[in-house]
């Protein structure tokens, strides 16, 4: 049952973001990825207005609940929206080296993996 509800979410969430990006992409054009900025600014944004949320019902809220919207959507709309709420959860807890480090790795390691995957892409099919 976890499964198919994280499934239903992220295709919402994948379908929403699709339409944020043609939306960008009509309104400013291809210059600049408006688009994912926006979805990753407002993924975030969702993220911490949810888990404030969940965090505020007396009893909690049910774990269907949360990987249906936190998991599934949110995480179907952007994963940058988890990525925020990880590191923003070092910091709280006063981990900031480790919430520091998570962040670096994260863009790095991000980065240097997409260009090793183009790379590596370019070079068995050229």
């Amino acid at each position: 049952m976890h499964w198919l509800l994280v499934f239903l979410g992220g295709g919402i969430g994948a379908a929403a973001r699709h339409g944020v990006n043609r939306i960008a992409m009509a309104w400013l054009g291809p210059a600049f990825p408006w688009g994912t900025l926006a979805v990753n600014v407002i993924g975030s944004l969702a993220m911490g207005l949810l888990i404030a949320t969940f965090a505020s019902v007396p009893g909690g809220v049910s774990n269907n609940l949360r990987l249906f919207l936190a998991t599934g959507v949110l995480g179907g709309f952007t994963t940058f929206s988890a990525f925020s709420l990880d590191a923003l959860t070092l910091w709280e807890r006063g981990q900031a080296l480790p919430a520091l480090g998570y962040i670096a790795a994260s863009l790095i390691l991000s980065l240097a993996a997409i260009a090793a995957g183009l790379l590596l892409g370019r070079s068995i099919l050229s």
